[in-house]
């Protein structure tokens, strides 16, 4: 059957001279593999340039249940970043949303809430004036819902701490090295409680964003056994330093 639907590129591998192998995070159908021919062809139908990690694509493909490699027949631009290609801080990390997004997710489910939250997130960071530099971390705790993992919202002055292996915050500092301080809780309960449109008003110094970031990849890795290491962010650290 043809699979018409909205996807956004998270891996593009060569295969053989003119092909490539697609990794592609779908509105409909969740993350779908693709193979797309002939793309580096000088009279190509569908050009390389179009398939860069990031971008936002309307496909068309062949979707055949009881295969894991789909053959693309069509795709086209679905939003043109006017910024990130051209600001290395937006591009950074718009690529670490990306490597963070492919690392957590293995499994095939459709998850329309999902592909929504990255596309938004993307989008918003191509286009907004206000400060990029928090945005990375706000992803991050909002994507961890939909794997299963949010922090509980129980921040009280009472319970300045917060426990990255129970995922909750507490009034003694915990027994183990996992943990947040007073400082880094707070900051913690404050992205939190912030949506995307407010995120870039957050006062962080580029101390605090590096611990924070550290802490909740962290985080990530204590609850996703299958999470890997993550390249992207010491990019970030240099960037947003």
């Amino acid at each position: 059957m043809l699979l018409k639907t909205r996807g956004i590129l998270l891996r593009a591998i060569k295969y053989s001279e003119t092909s490539l192998i697609l990794d592609v995070y779908t509105r409909e159908k969740g993350l779908k593999k693709y193979i797309v021919s002939g793309v580096r062809k000088n009279k190509a139908r569908m050009h390389a340039n179009l398939f860069q990690v990031m971008s936002i694509l309307d496909l068309v493909a062949y979707d055949r249940s009881d295969r894991d490699l789909h053959r693309l027949k069509e795709a086209q631009s679905a939003f043109l970043y006017q910024r990130i290609p051209f600001e290395v801080p937006r591009s950074a990390i718009g690529m670490f949303i990306i490597e963070v997004t492919r690392k957590a997710i293995h499994d095939a489910e459709s998850n329309p809430e999902l592909y929504d939250l990255l596309e938004n997130f993307l989008s918003f960071l191509d286009q907004t004036p206000d400060s990029i530099a928090n945005i990375h971390l706000l992803y991050l705790l909002q994507f961890s819902a939909y794997l299963g993992i949010m922090p509980e919202l129980d921040y009280e002055k009472k319970r300045p701490f917060f426990d990255l292996q129970e995922g909750h915050f507490t009034a003694a500092v915990p027994s183990h090295s996992n943990y947040l301080d007073e400082s880094e809780a707070l900051l913690l309960h404050q992205l939190l409680e912030c949506d995307l449109r407010e995120v870039g008003h957050l006062k962080m110094t580029a101390s605090e964003r590096k611990t924070l970031l550290n802490h909740l990849l962290d985080y990530y890795r204590i609850h996703l056994d299958h999470f890997n290491t993550i390249h992207a962010h010491r990019i970030l650290e240099e960037i947003l330093r």
